[in-house]
C-alpha cells in the first residue's frame, strides 16, 4: 500500500515526505485529515522554494534581522524600519542606497533585506561590485555577455555590495551601466557604498557614465545614512579585547 502511496505522490508531484506526514495526523473526519495534510505539503513546498531562492541569490553568508538594531541609521520620511522589514520597497520597485562608515552594518542589513525578500517570494541576487564588473568583462571576452545579461531578467532585486570600494574602467562602467538600466524601473535594487555621491566619479572613468548612473539610481531611490554609526567590527572586537583582558 505504501509504495502505490508513494508512486501516487509521483504522479500528483506531492513531496515523498507525504506519506509520512500523513501517518502523524489525527483528525476527527475525512475533510480535516485532508486540510493538516496539505497544508504539511503547501509547508514543505514553501520551506523547498526560500531554500531554493537563497541558494540561487548567492550571498556570502546568511544574516537575518535577528539581533539587528537600527540604531543611529538616518531613514528618509517616506521609509520606515517596519517598510524594510516587509519588503514593501520591492513590489513598487524602489531602490536603497545604504551610504556610510565600513563596517556599520550597512551590508548585513542588504544580506538580511535579501533574505527577507527569498522568504517572501521576491528572486534575488547578491554581488560584490567587482566580483559582477569581473563576471561581465569576464561573458564580454569569451561573446556570452547576451546569455549572462538574462539573468537579470527574472530578478526582482538586485544588491550590489561594496559600490565604489575598487575603481571600475571605462569598459567595466559601461557594462555595469547596462545591469543598471536594465532594472532601472522594473527591479529593486540596494546598494552599499562609503563613498558619497559626489565622489562618484573617482569610481567610474566616463563623467557621463557616472551621471547616467545616479540618474537611474537616485531615481525611485531612498537614503540610508550610516554614518552616525559606529563599526560594529571595531566595537565588537573591542568588547571581545576587553573581555579576554578581564
Amino acid at each position: 500500500m505504501e509504495d502505490l502511496l508513494l508512486s501516487a505522490c509521483k504522479r500528483l508531484h506531492f513531496s515523498s515526505n507525504l506519506v509520512a506526514e500523513a501517518k502523524k495526523i489525527k483528525a476527527d473526519n475525512h475533510l480535516d485529515f485532508l486540510l493538516t495534510l496539505f497544508n504539511a505539503e503547501l509547508d514543505q513546498r514553501d520551506r523547498k522554494r526560500r531554500n531554493a531562492y537563497q541558494k540561487a541569490a548567492k550571498f556570502d553568508l546568511i544574516k537575518t534581522f535577528e539581533d539587528y538594531t537600527f540604531e543611529d541609521i538616518k531613514f528618509p520620511t517616506a521609509l520606515s524600519p517596519d517598510d524594510l522589514l516587509a519588503t514593501s520597497f520591492i513590489p513598487r520597485r524602489e531602490n536603497l542606497i545604504l551610504y556610510g562608515n565600513v563596517g556599520a552594518g550597512k551590508t548585513h542589513l542588504a544580506i538580511a533585506l535579501g533574505v527577507a525578500a527569498c522568504d517572501a517570494g521576491f528572486r534575488t541576487r547578491f554581488w560584490r561590485t567587482a566580483a559582477l564588473v569581473n563576471a561581465l568583462t569576464e561573458a564580454k571576452r569569451q561573446g556570452t555577455l547576451s546569455r549572462f545579461m538574462k539573468q537579470f531578467d527574472k530578478l526582482d532585486l538586485l544588491i550590489c555590495d561594496e559600490w565604489g570600494y575598487v575603481p571600475i574602467d571605462s569598459d567595466g562602467s559601461k557594462l555595469l551601466f547596462g545591469v543598471i538600466s536594465e532594472c532601472y524601473e522594473r527591479k529593486s535594487i540596494i546598494i552599499t557604498t562609503n563613498l558619497e555621491f559626489a565622489r562618484w566619479n573617482d569610481i567610474f572613468v566616463d563623467t557621463k557614465i557616472t551621471a547616467a548612473l545616479l540618474d537611474r539610481i537616485i531615481h525611485h531611490s531612498h537614503l540610508l545614512d550610516f554614518t552616525d554609526r559606529d563599526s560594529w567590527r571595531l566595537r565588537d572586537a573591542l568588547i571581545s579585547r576587553k573581555t579576554i583582558l578581564d
